[in-house]
């Protein structure tokens, strides 16, 4: 259950946790408050209309981490974050994607706690926001359940966690269902148990993120993400493309672009698709600095048996 928090990883990321493939995560709101705010003032990553004012340090980190894939700006701006942008949701649920990346499980303990505690303490005020937040923060939780005691013993609890994350993503969704925060969420999450469950549909996924959720270039990366474990890698490439399109300085969408290319070219023997899989793997690393150190290594590893099948061929 897990890489919407990364894309948490919303959150990753929205956050970047991982249980048989891909999540990525975050979420918000799309109620009104008492007051109106302009889009001009707020710091919204993903409404244009009925923005929501989540500070802008997270804001800042947030695009850091999605637009330009750089993990060590966006750690420096959700230290300030989470002393600024008090009672932010948001921030901590990040800090807890992080966590999860560097396989940090204290801090993941400690973030998802903060998630859950501040999403609990915003129901009263803001419901939608609340029990979205509420719903990461369980979804945080079991993540790091199955990590420390195992498929096996983790299971259960991460399935009553599950229960809950989906409680409260219905309660959220009763209150506005063409949220795009909250289906850039749910759209991450259907797809990931789409794309390994044989009962499930990813089109209905696919066609959530497509109508209601935002920012695009996050929905274009899920969508990529998920026609690539569907192994559709012409619909995979063409999504990936428009990803780049909007966040060219993001060296992730370079490696998400070039496992695509890698997987067409042994599919077709193809010398040119896996030569141009292989620059694409150096554009990655070329901003390796950026990056976790797992991430790197993973990037490397592919990089080399990229090379090694052309080589072959």
């Amino acid at each position: 259950m897990i890489k919407i928090i990364k894309s948490f990883s919303l959150l990753q990321p929205l956050v970047s946790l991982r249980l048989a493939n891909t999540l990525n995560v975050t979420c918000l709101v799309a109620i009104l408050l008492n007051v109106w705010i302009s889009p001009s003032l707020a710091a919204d990553p993903f409404r244009t209309q009925q923005t929501r004012q989540i500070g802008n340090t997270t804001e800042e980190a947030f695009k850091a981490i999605f637009q330009q894939g750089n993990y060590p700006t966006a750690e420096r701006y959700l230290k300030q974050a989470i002393s600024q942008d008090v009672g932010e949701p948001l921030a901590y649920a990040m800090k807890a994607s992080l966590a999860y990346t560097s396989e940090n499980w204290t801090a993941l303990d400690t973030y998802s706690r903060k998630t859950l505690e501040t999403a609990k303490k915003l129901v009263a005020k803001d419901p939608l926001r609340g029990n979205l937040y509420v719903a990461v923060g369980h979804f945080l939780e079991g993540a790091l359940n199955l990590k420390r005691e195992g498929t096996i013993k983790g299971t259960p609890q991460a399935l009553v966690k599950l229960r809950q994350v989906y409680d409260h993503l219905d309660k959220a969704e009763a209150i506005a269902k063409d949220d795009p925060e909250l289906n850039l969420f749910k759209g991450y999450m259907d797809l990931m148990l789409a794309v390994n469950l044989p009962f499930a549909s990813p089109e209905q996924a696919i066609q959530r993120l497509e109508k209601n959720a935002a920012p695009q270039y996050l929905v274009d990366r899920g969508i990529a993400l998920a026609y690539r474990d569907m192994k559709k890698y012409d619909q995979a490439l063409k999504y990936a493309n428009r990803a780049l399109e909007k966040t060219a300085d993001n060296p992730e969408l370079y490696y998400l672009k070039a496992q695509i290319l890698r997987a067409r070219a042994n599919r077709s023997k193809n010398q040119e698709l896996m030569q141009e899989a292989i620059a694409h793997f150096d554009k990655a690393l070329a901003k390796k600095s950026q990056l976790p150190a797992g991430m790197v290594k993973q990037i490397k590893r592919e990089h080399r048996k990229a090379k090694k099948s052309l080589n072959q061929q």
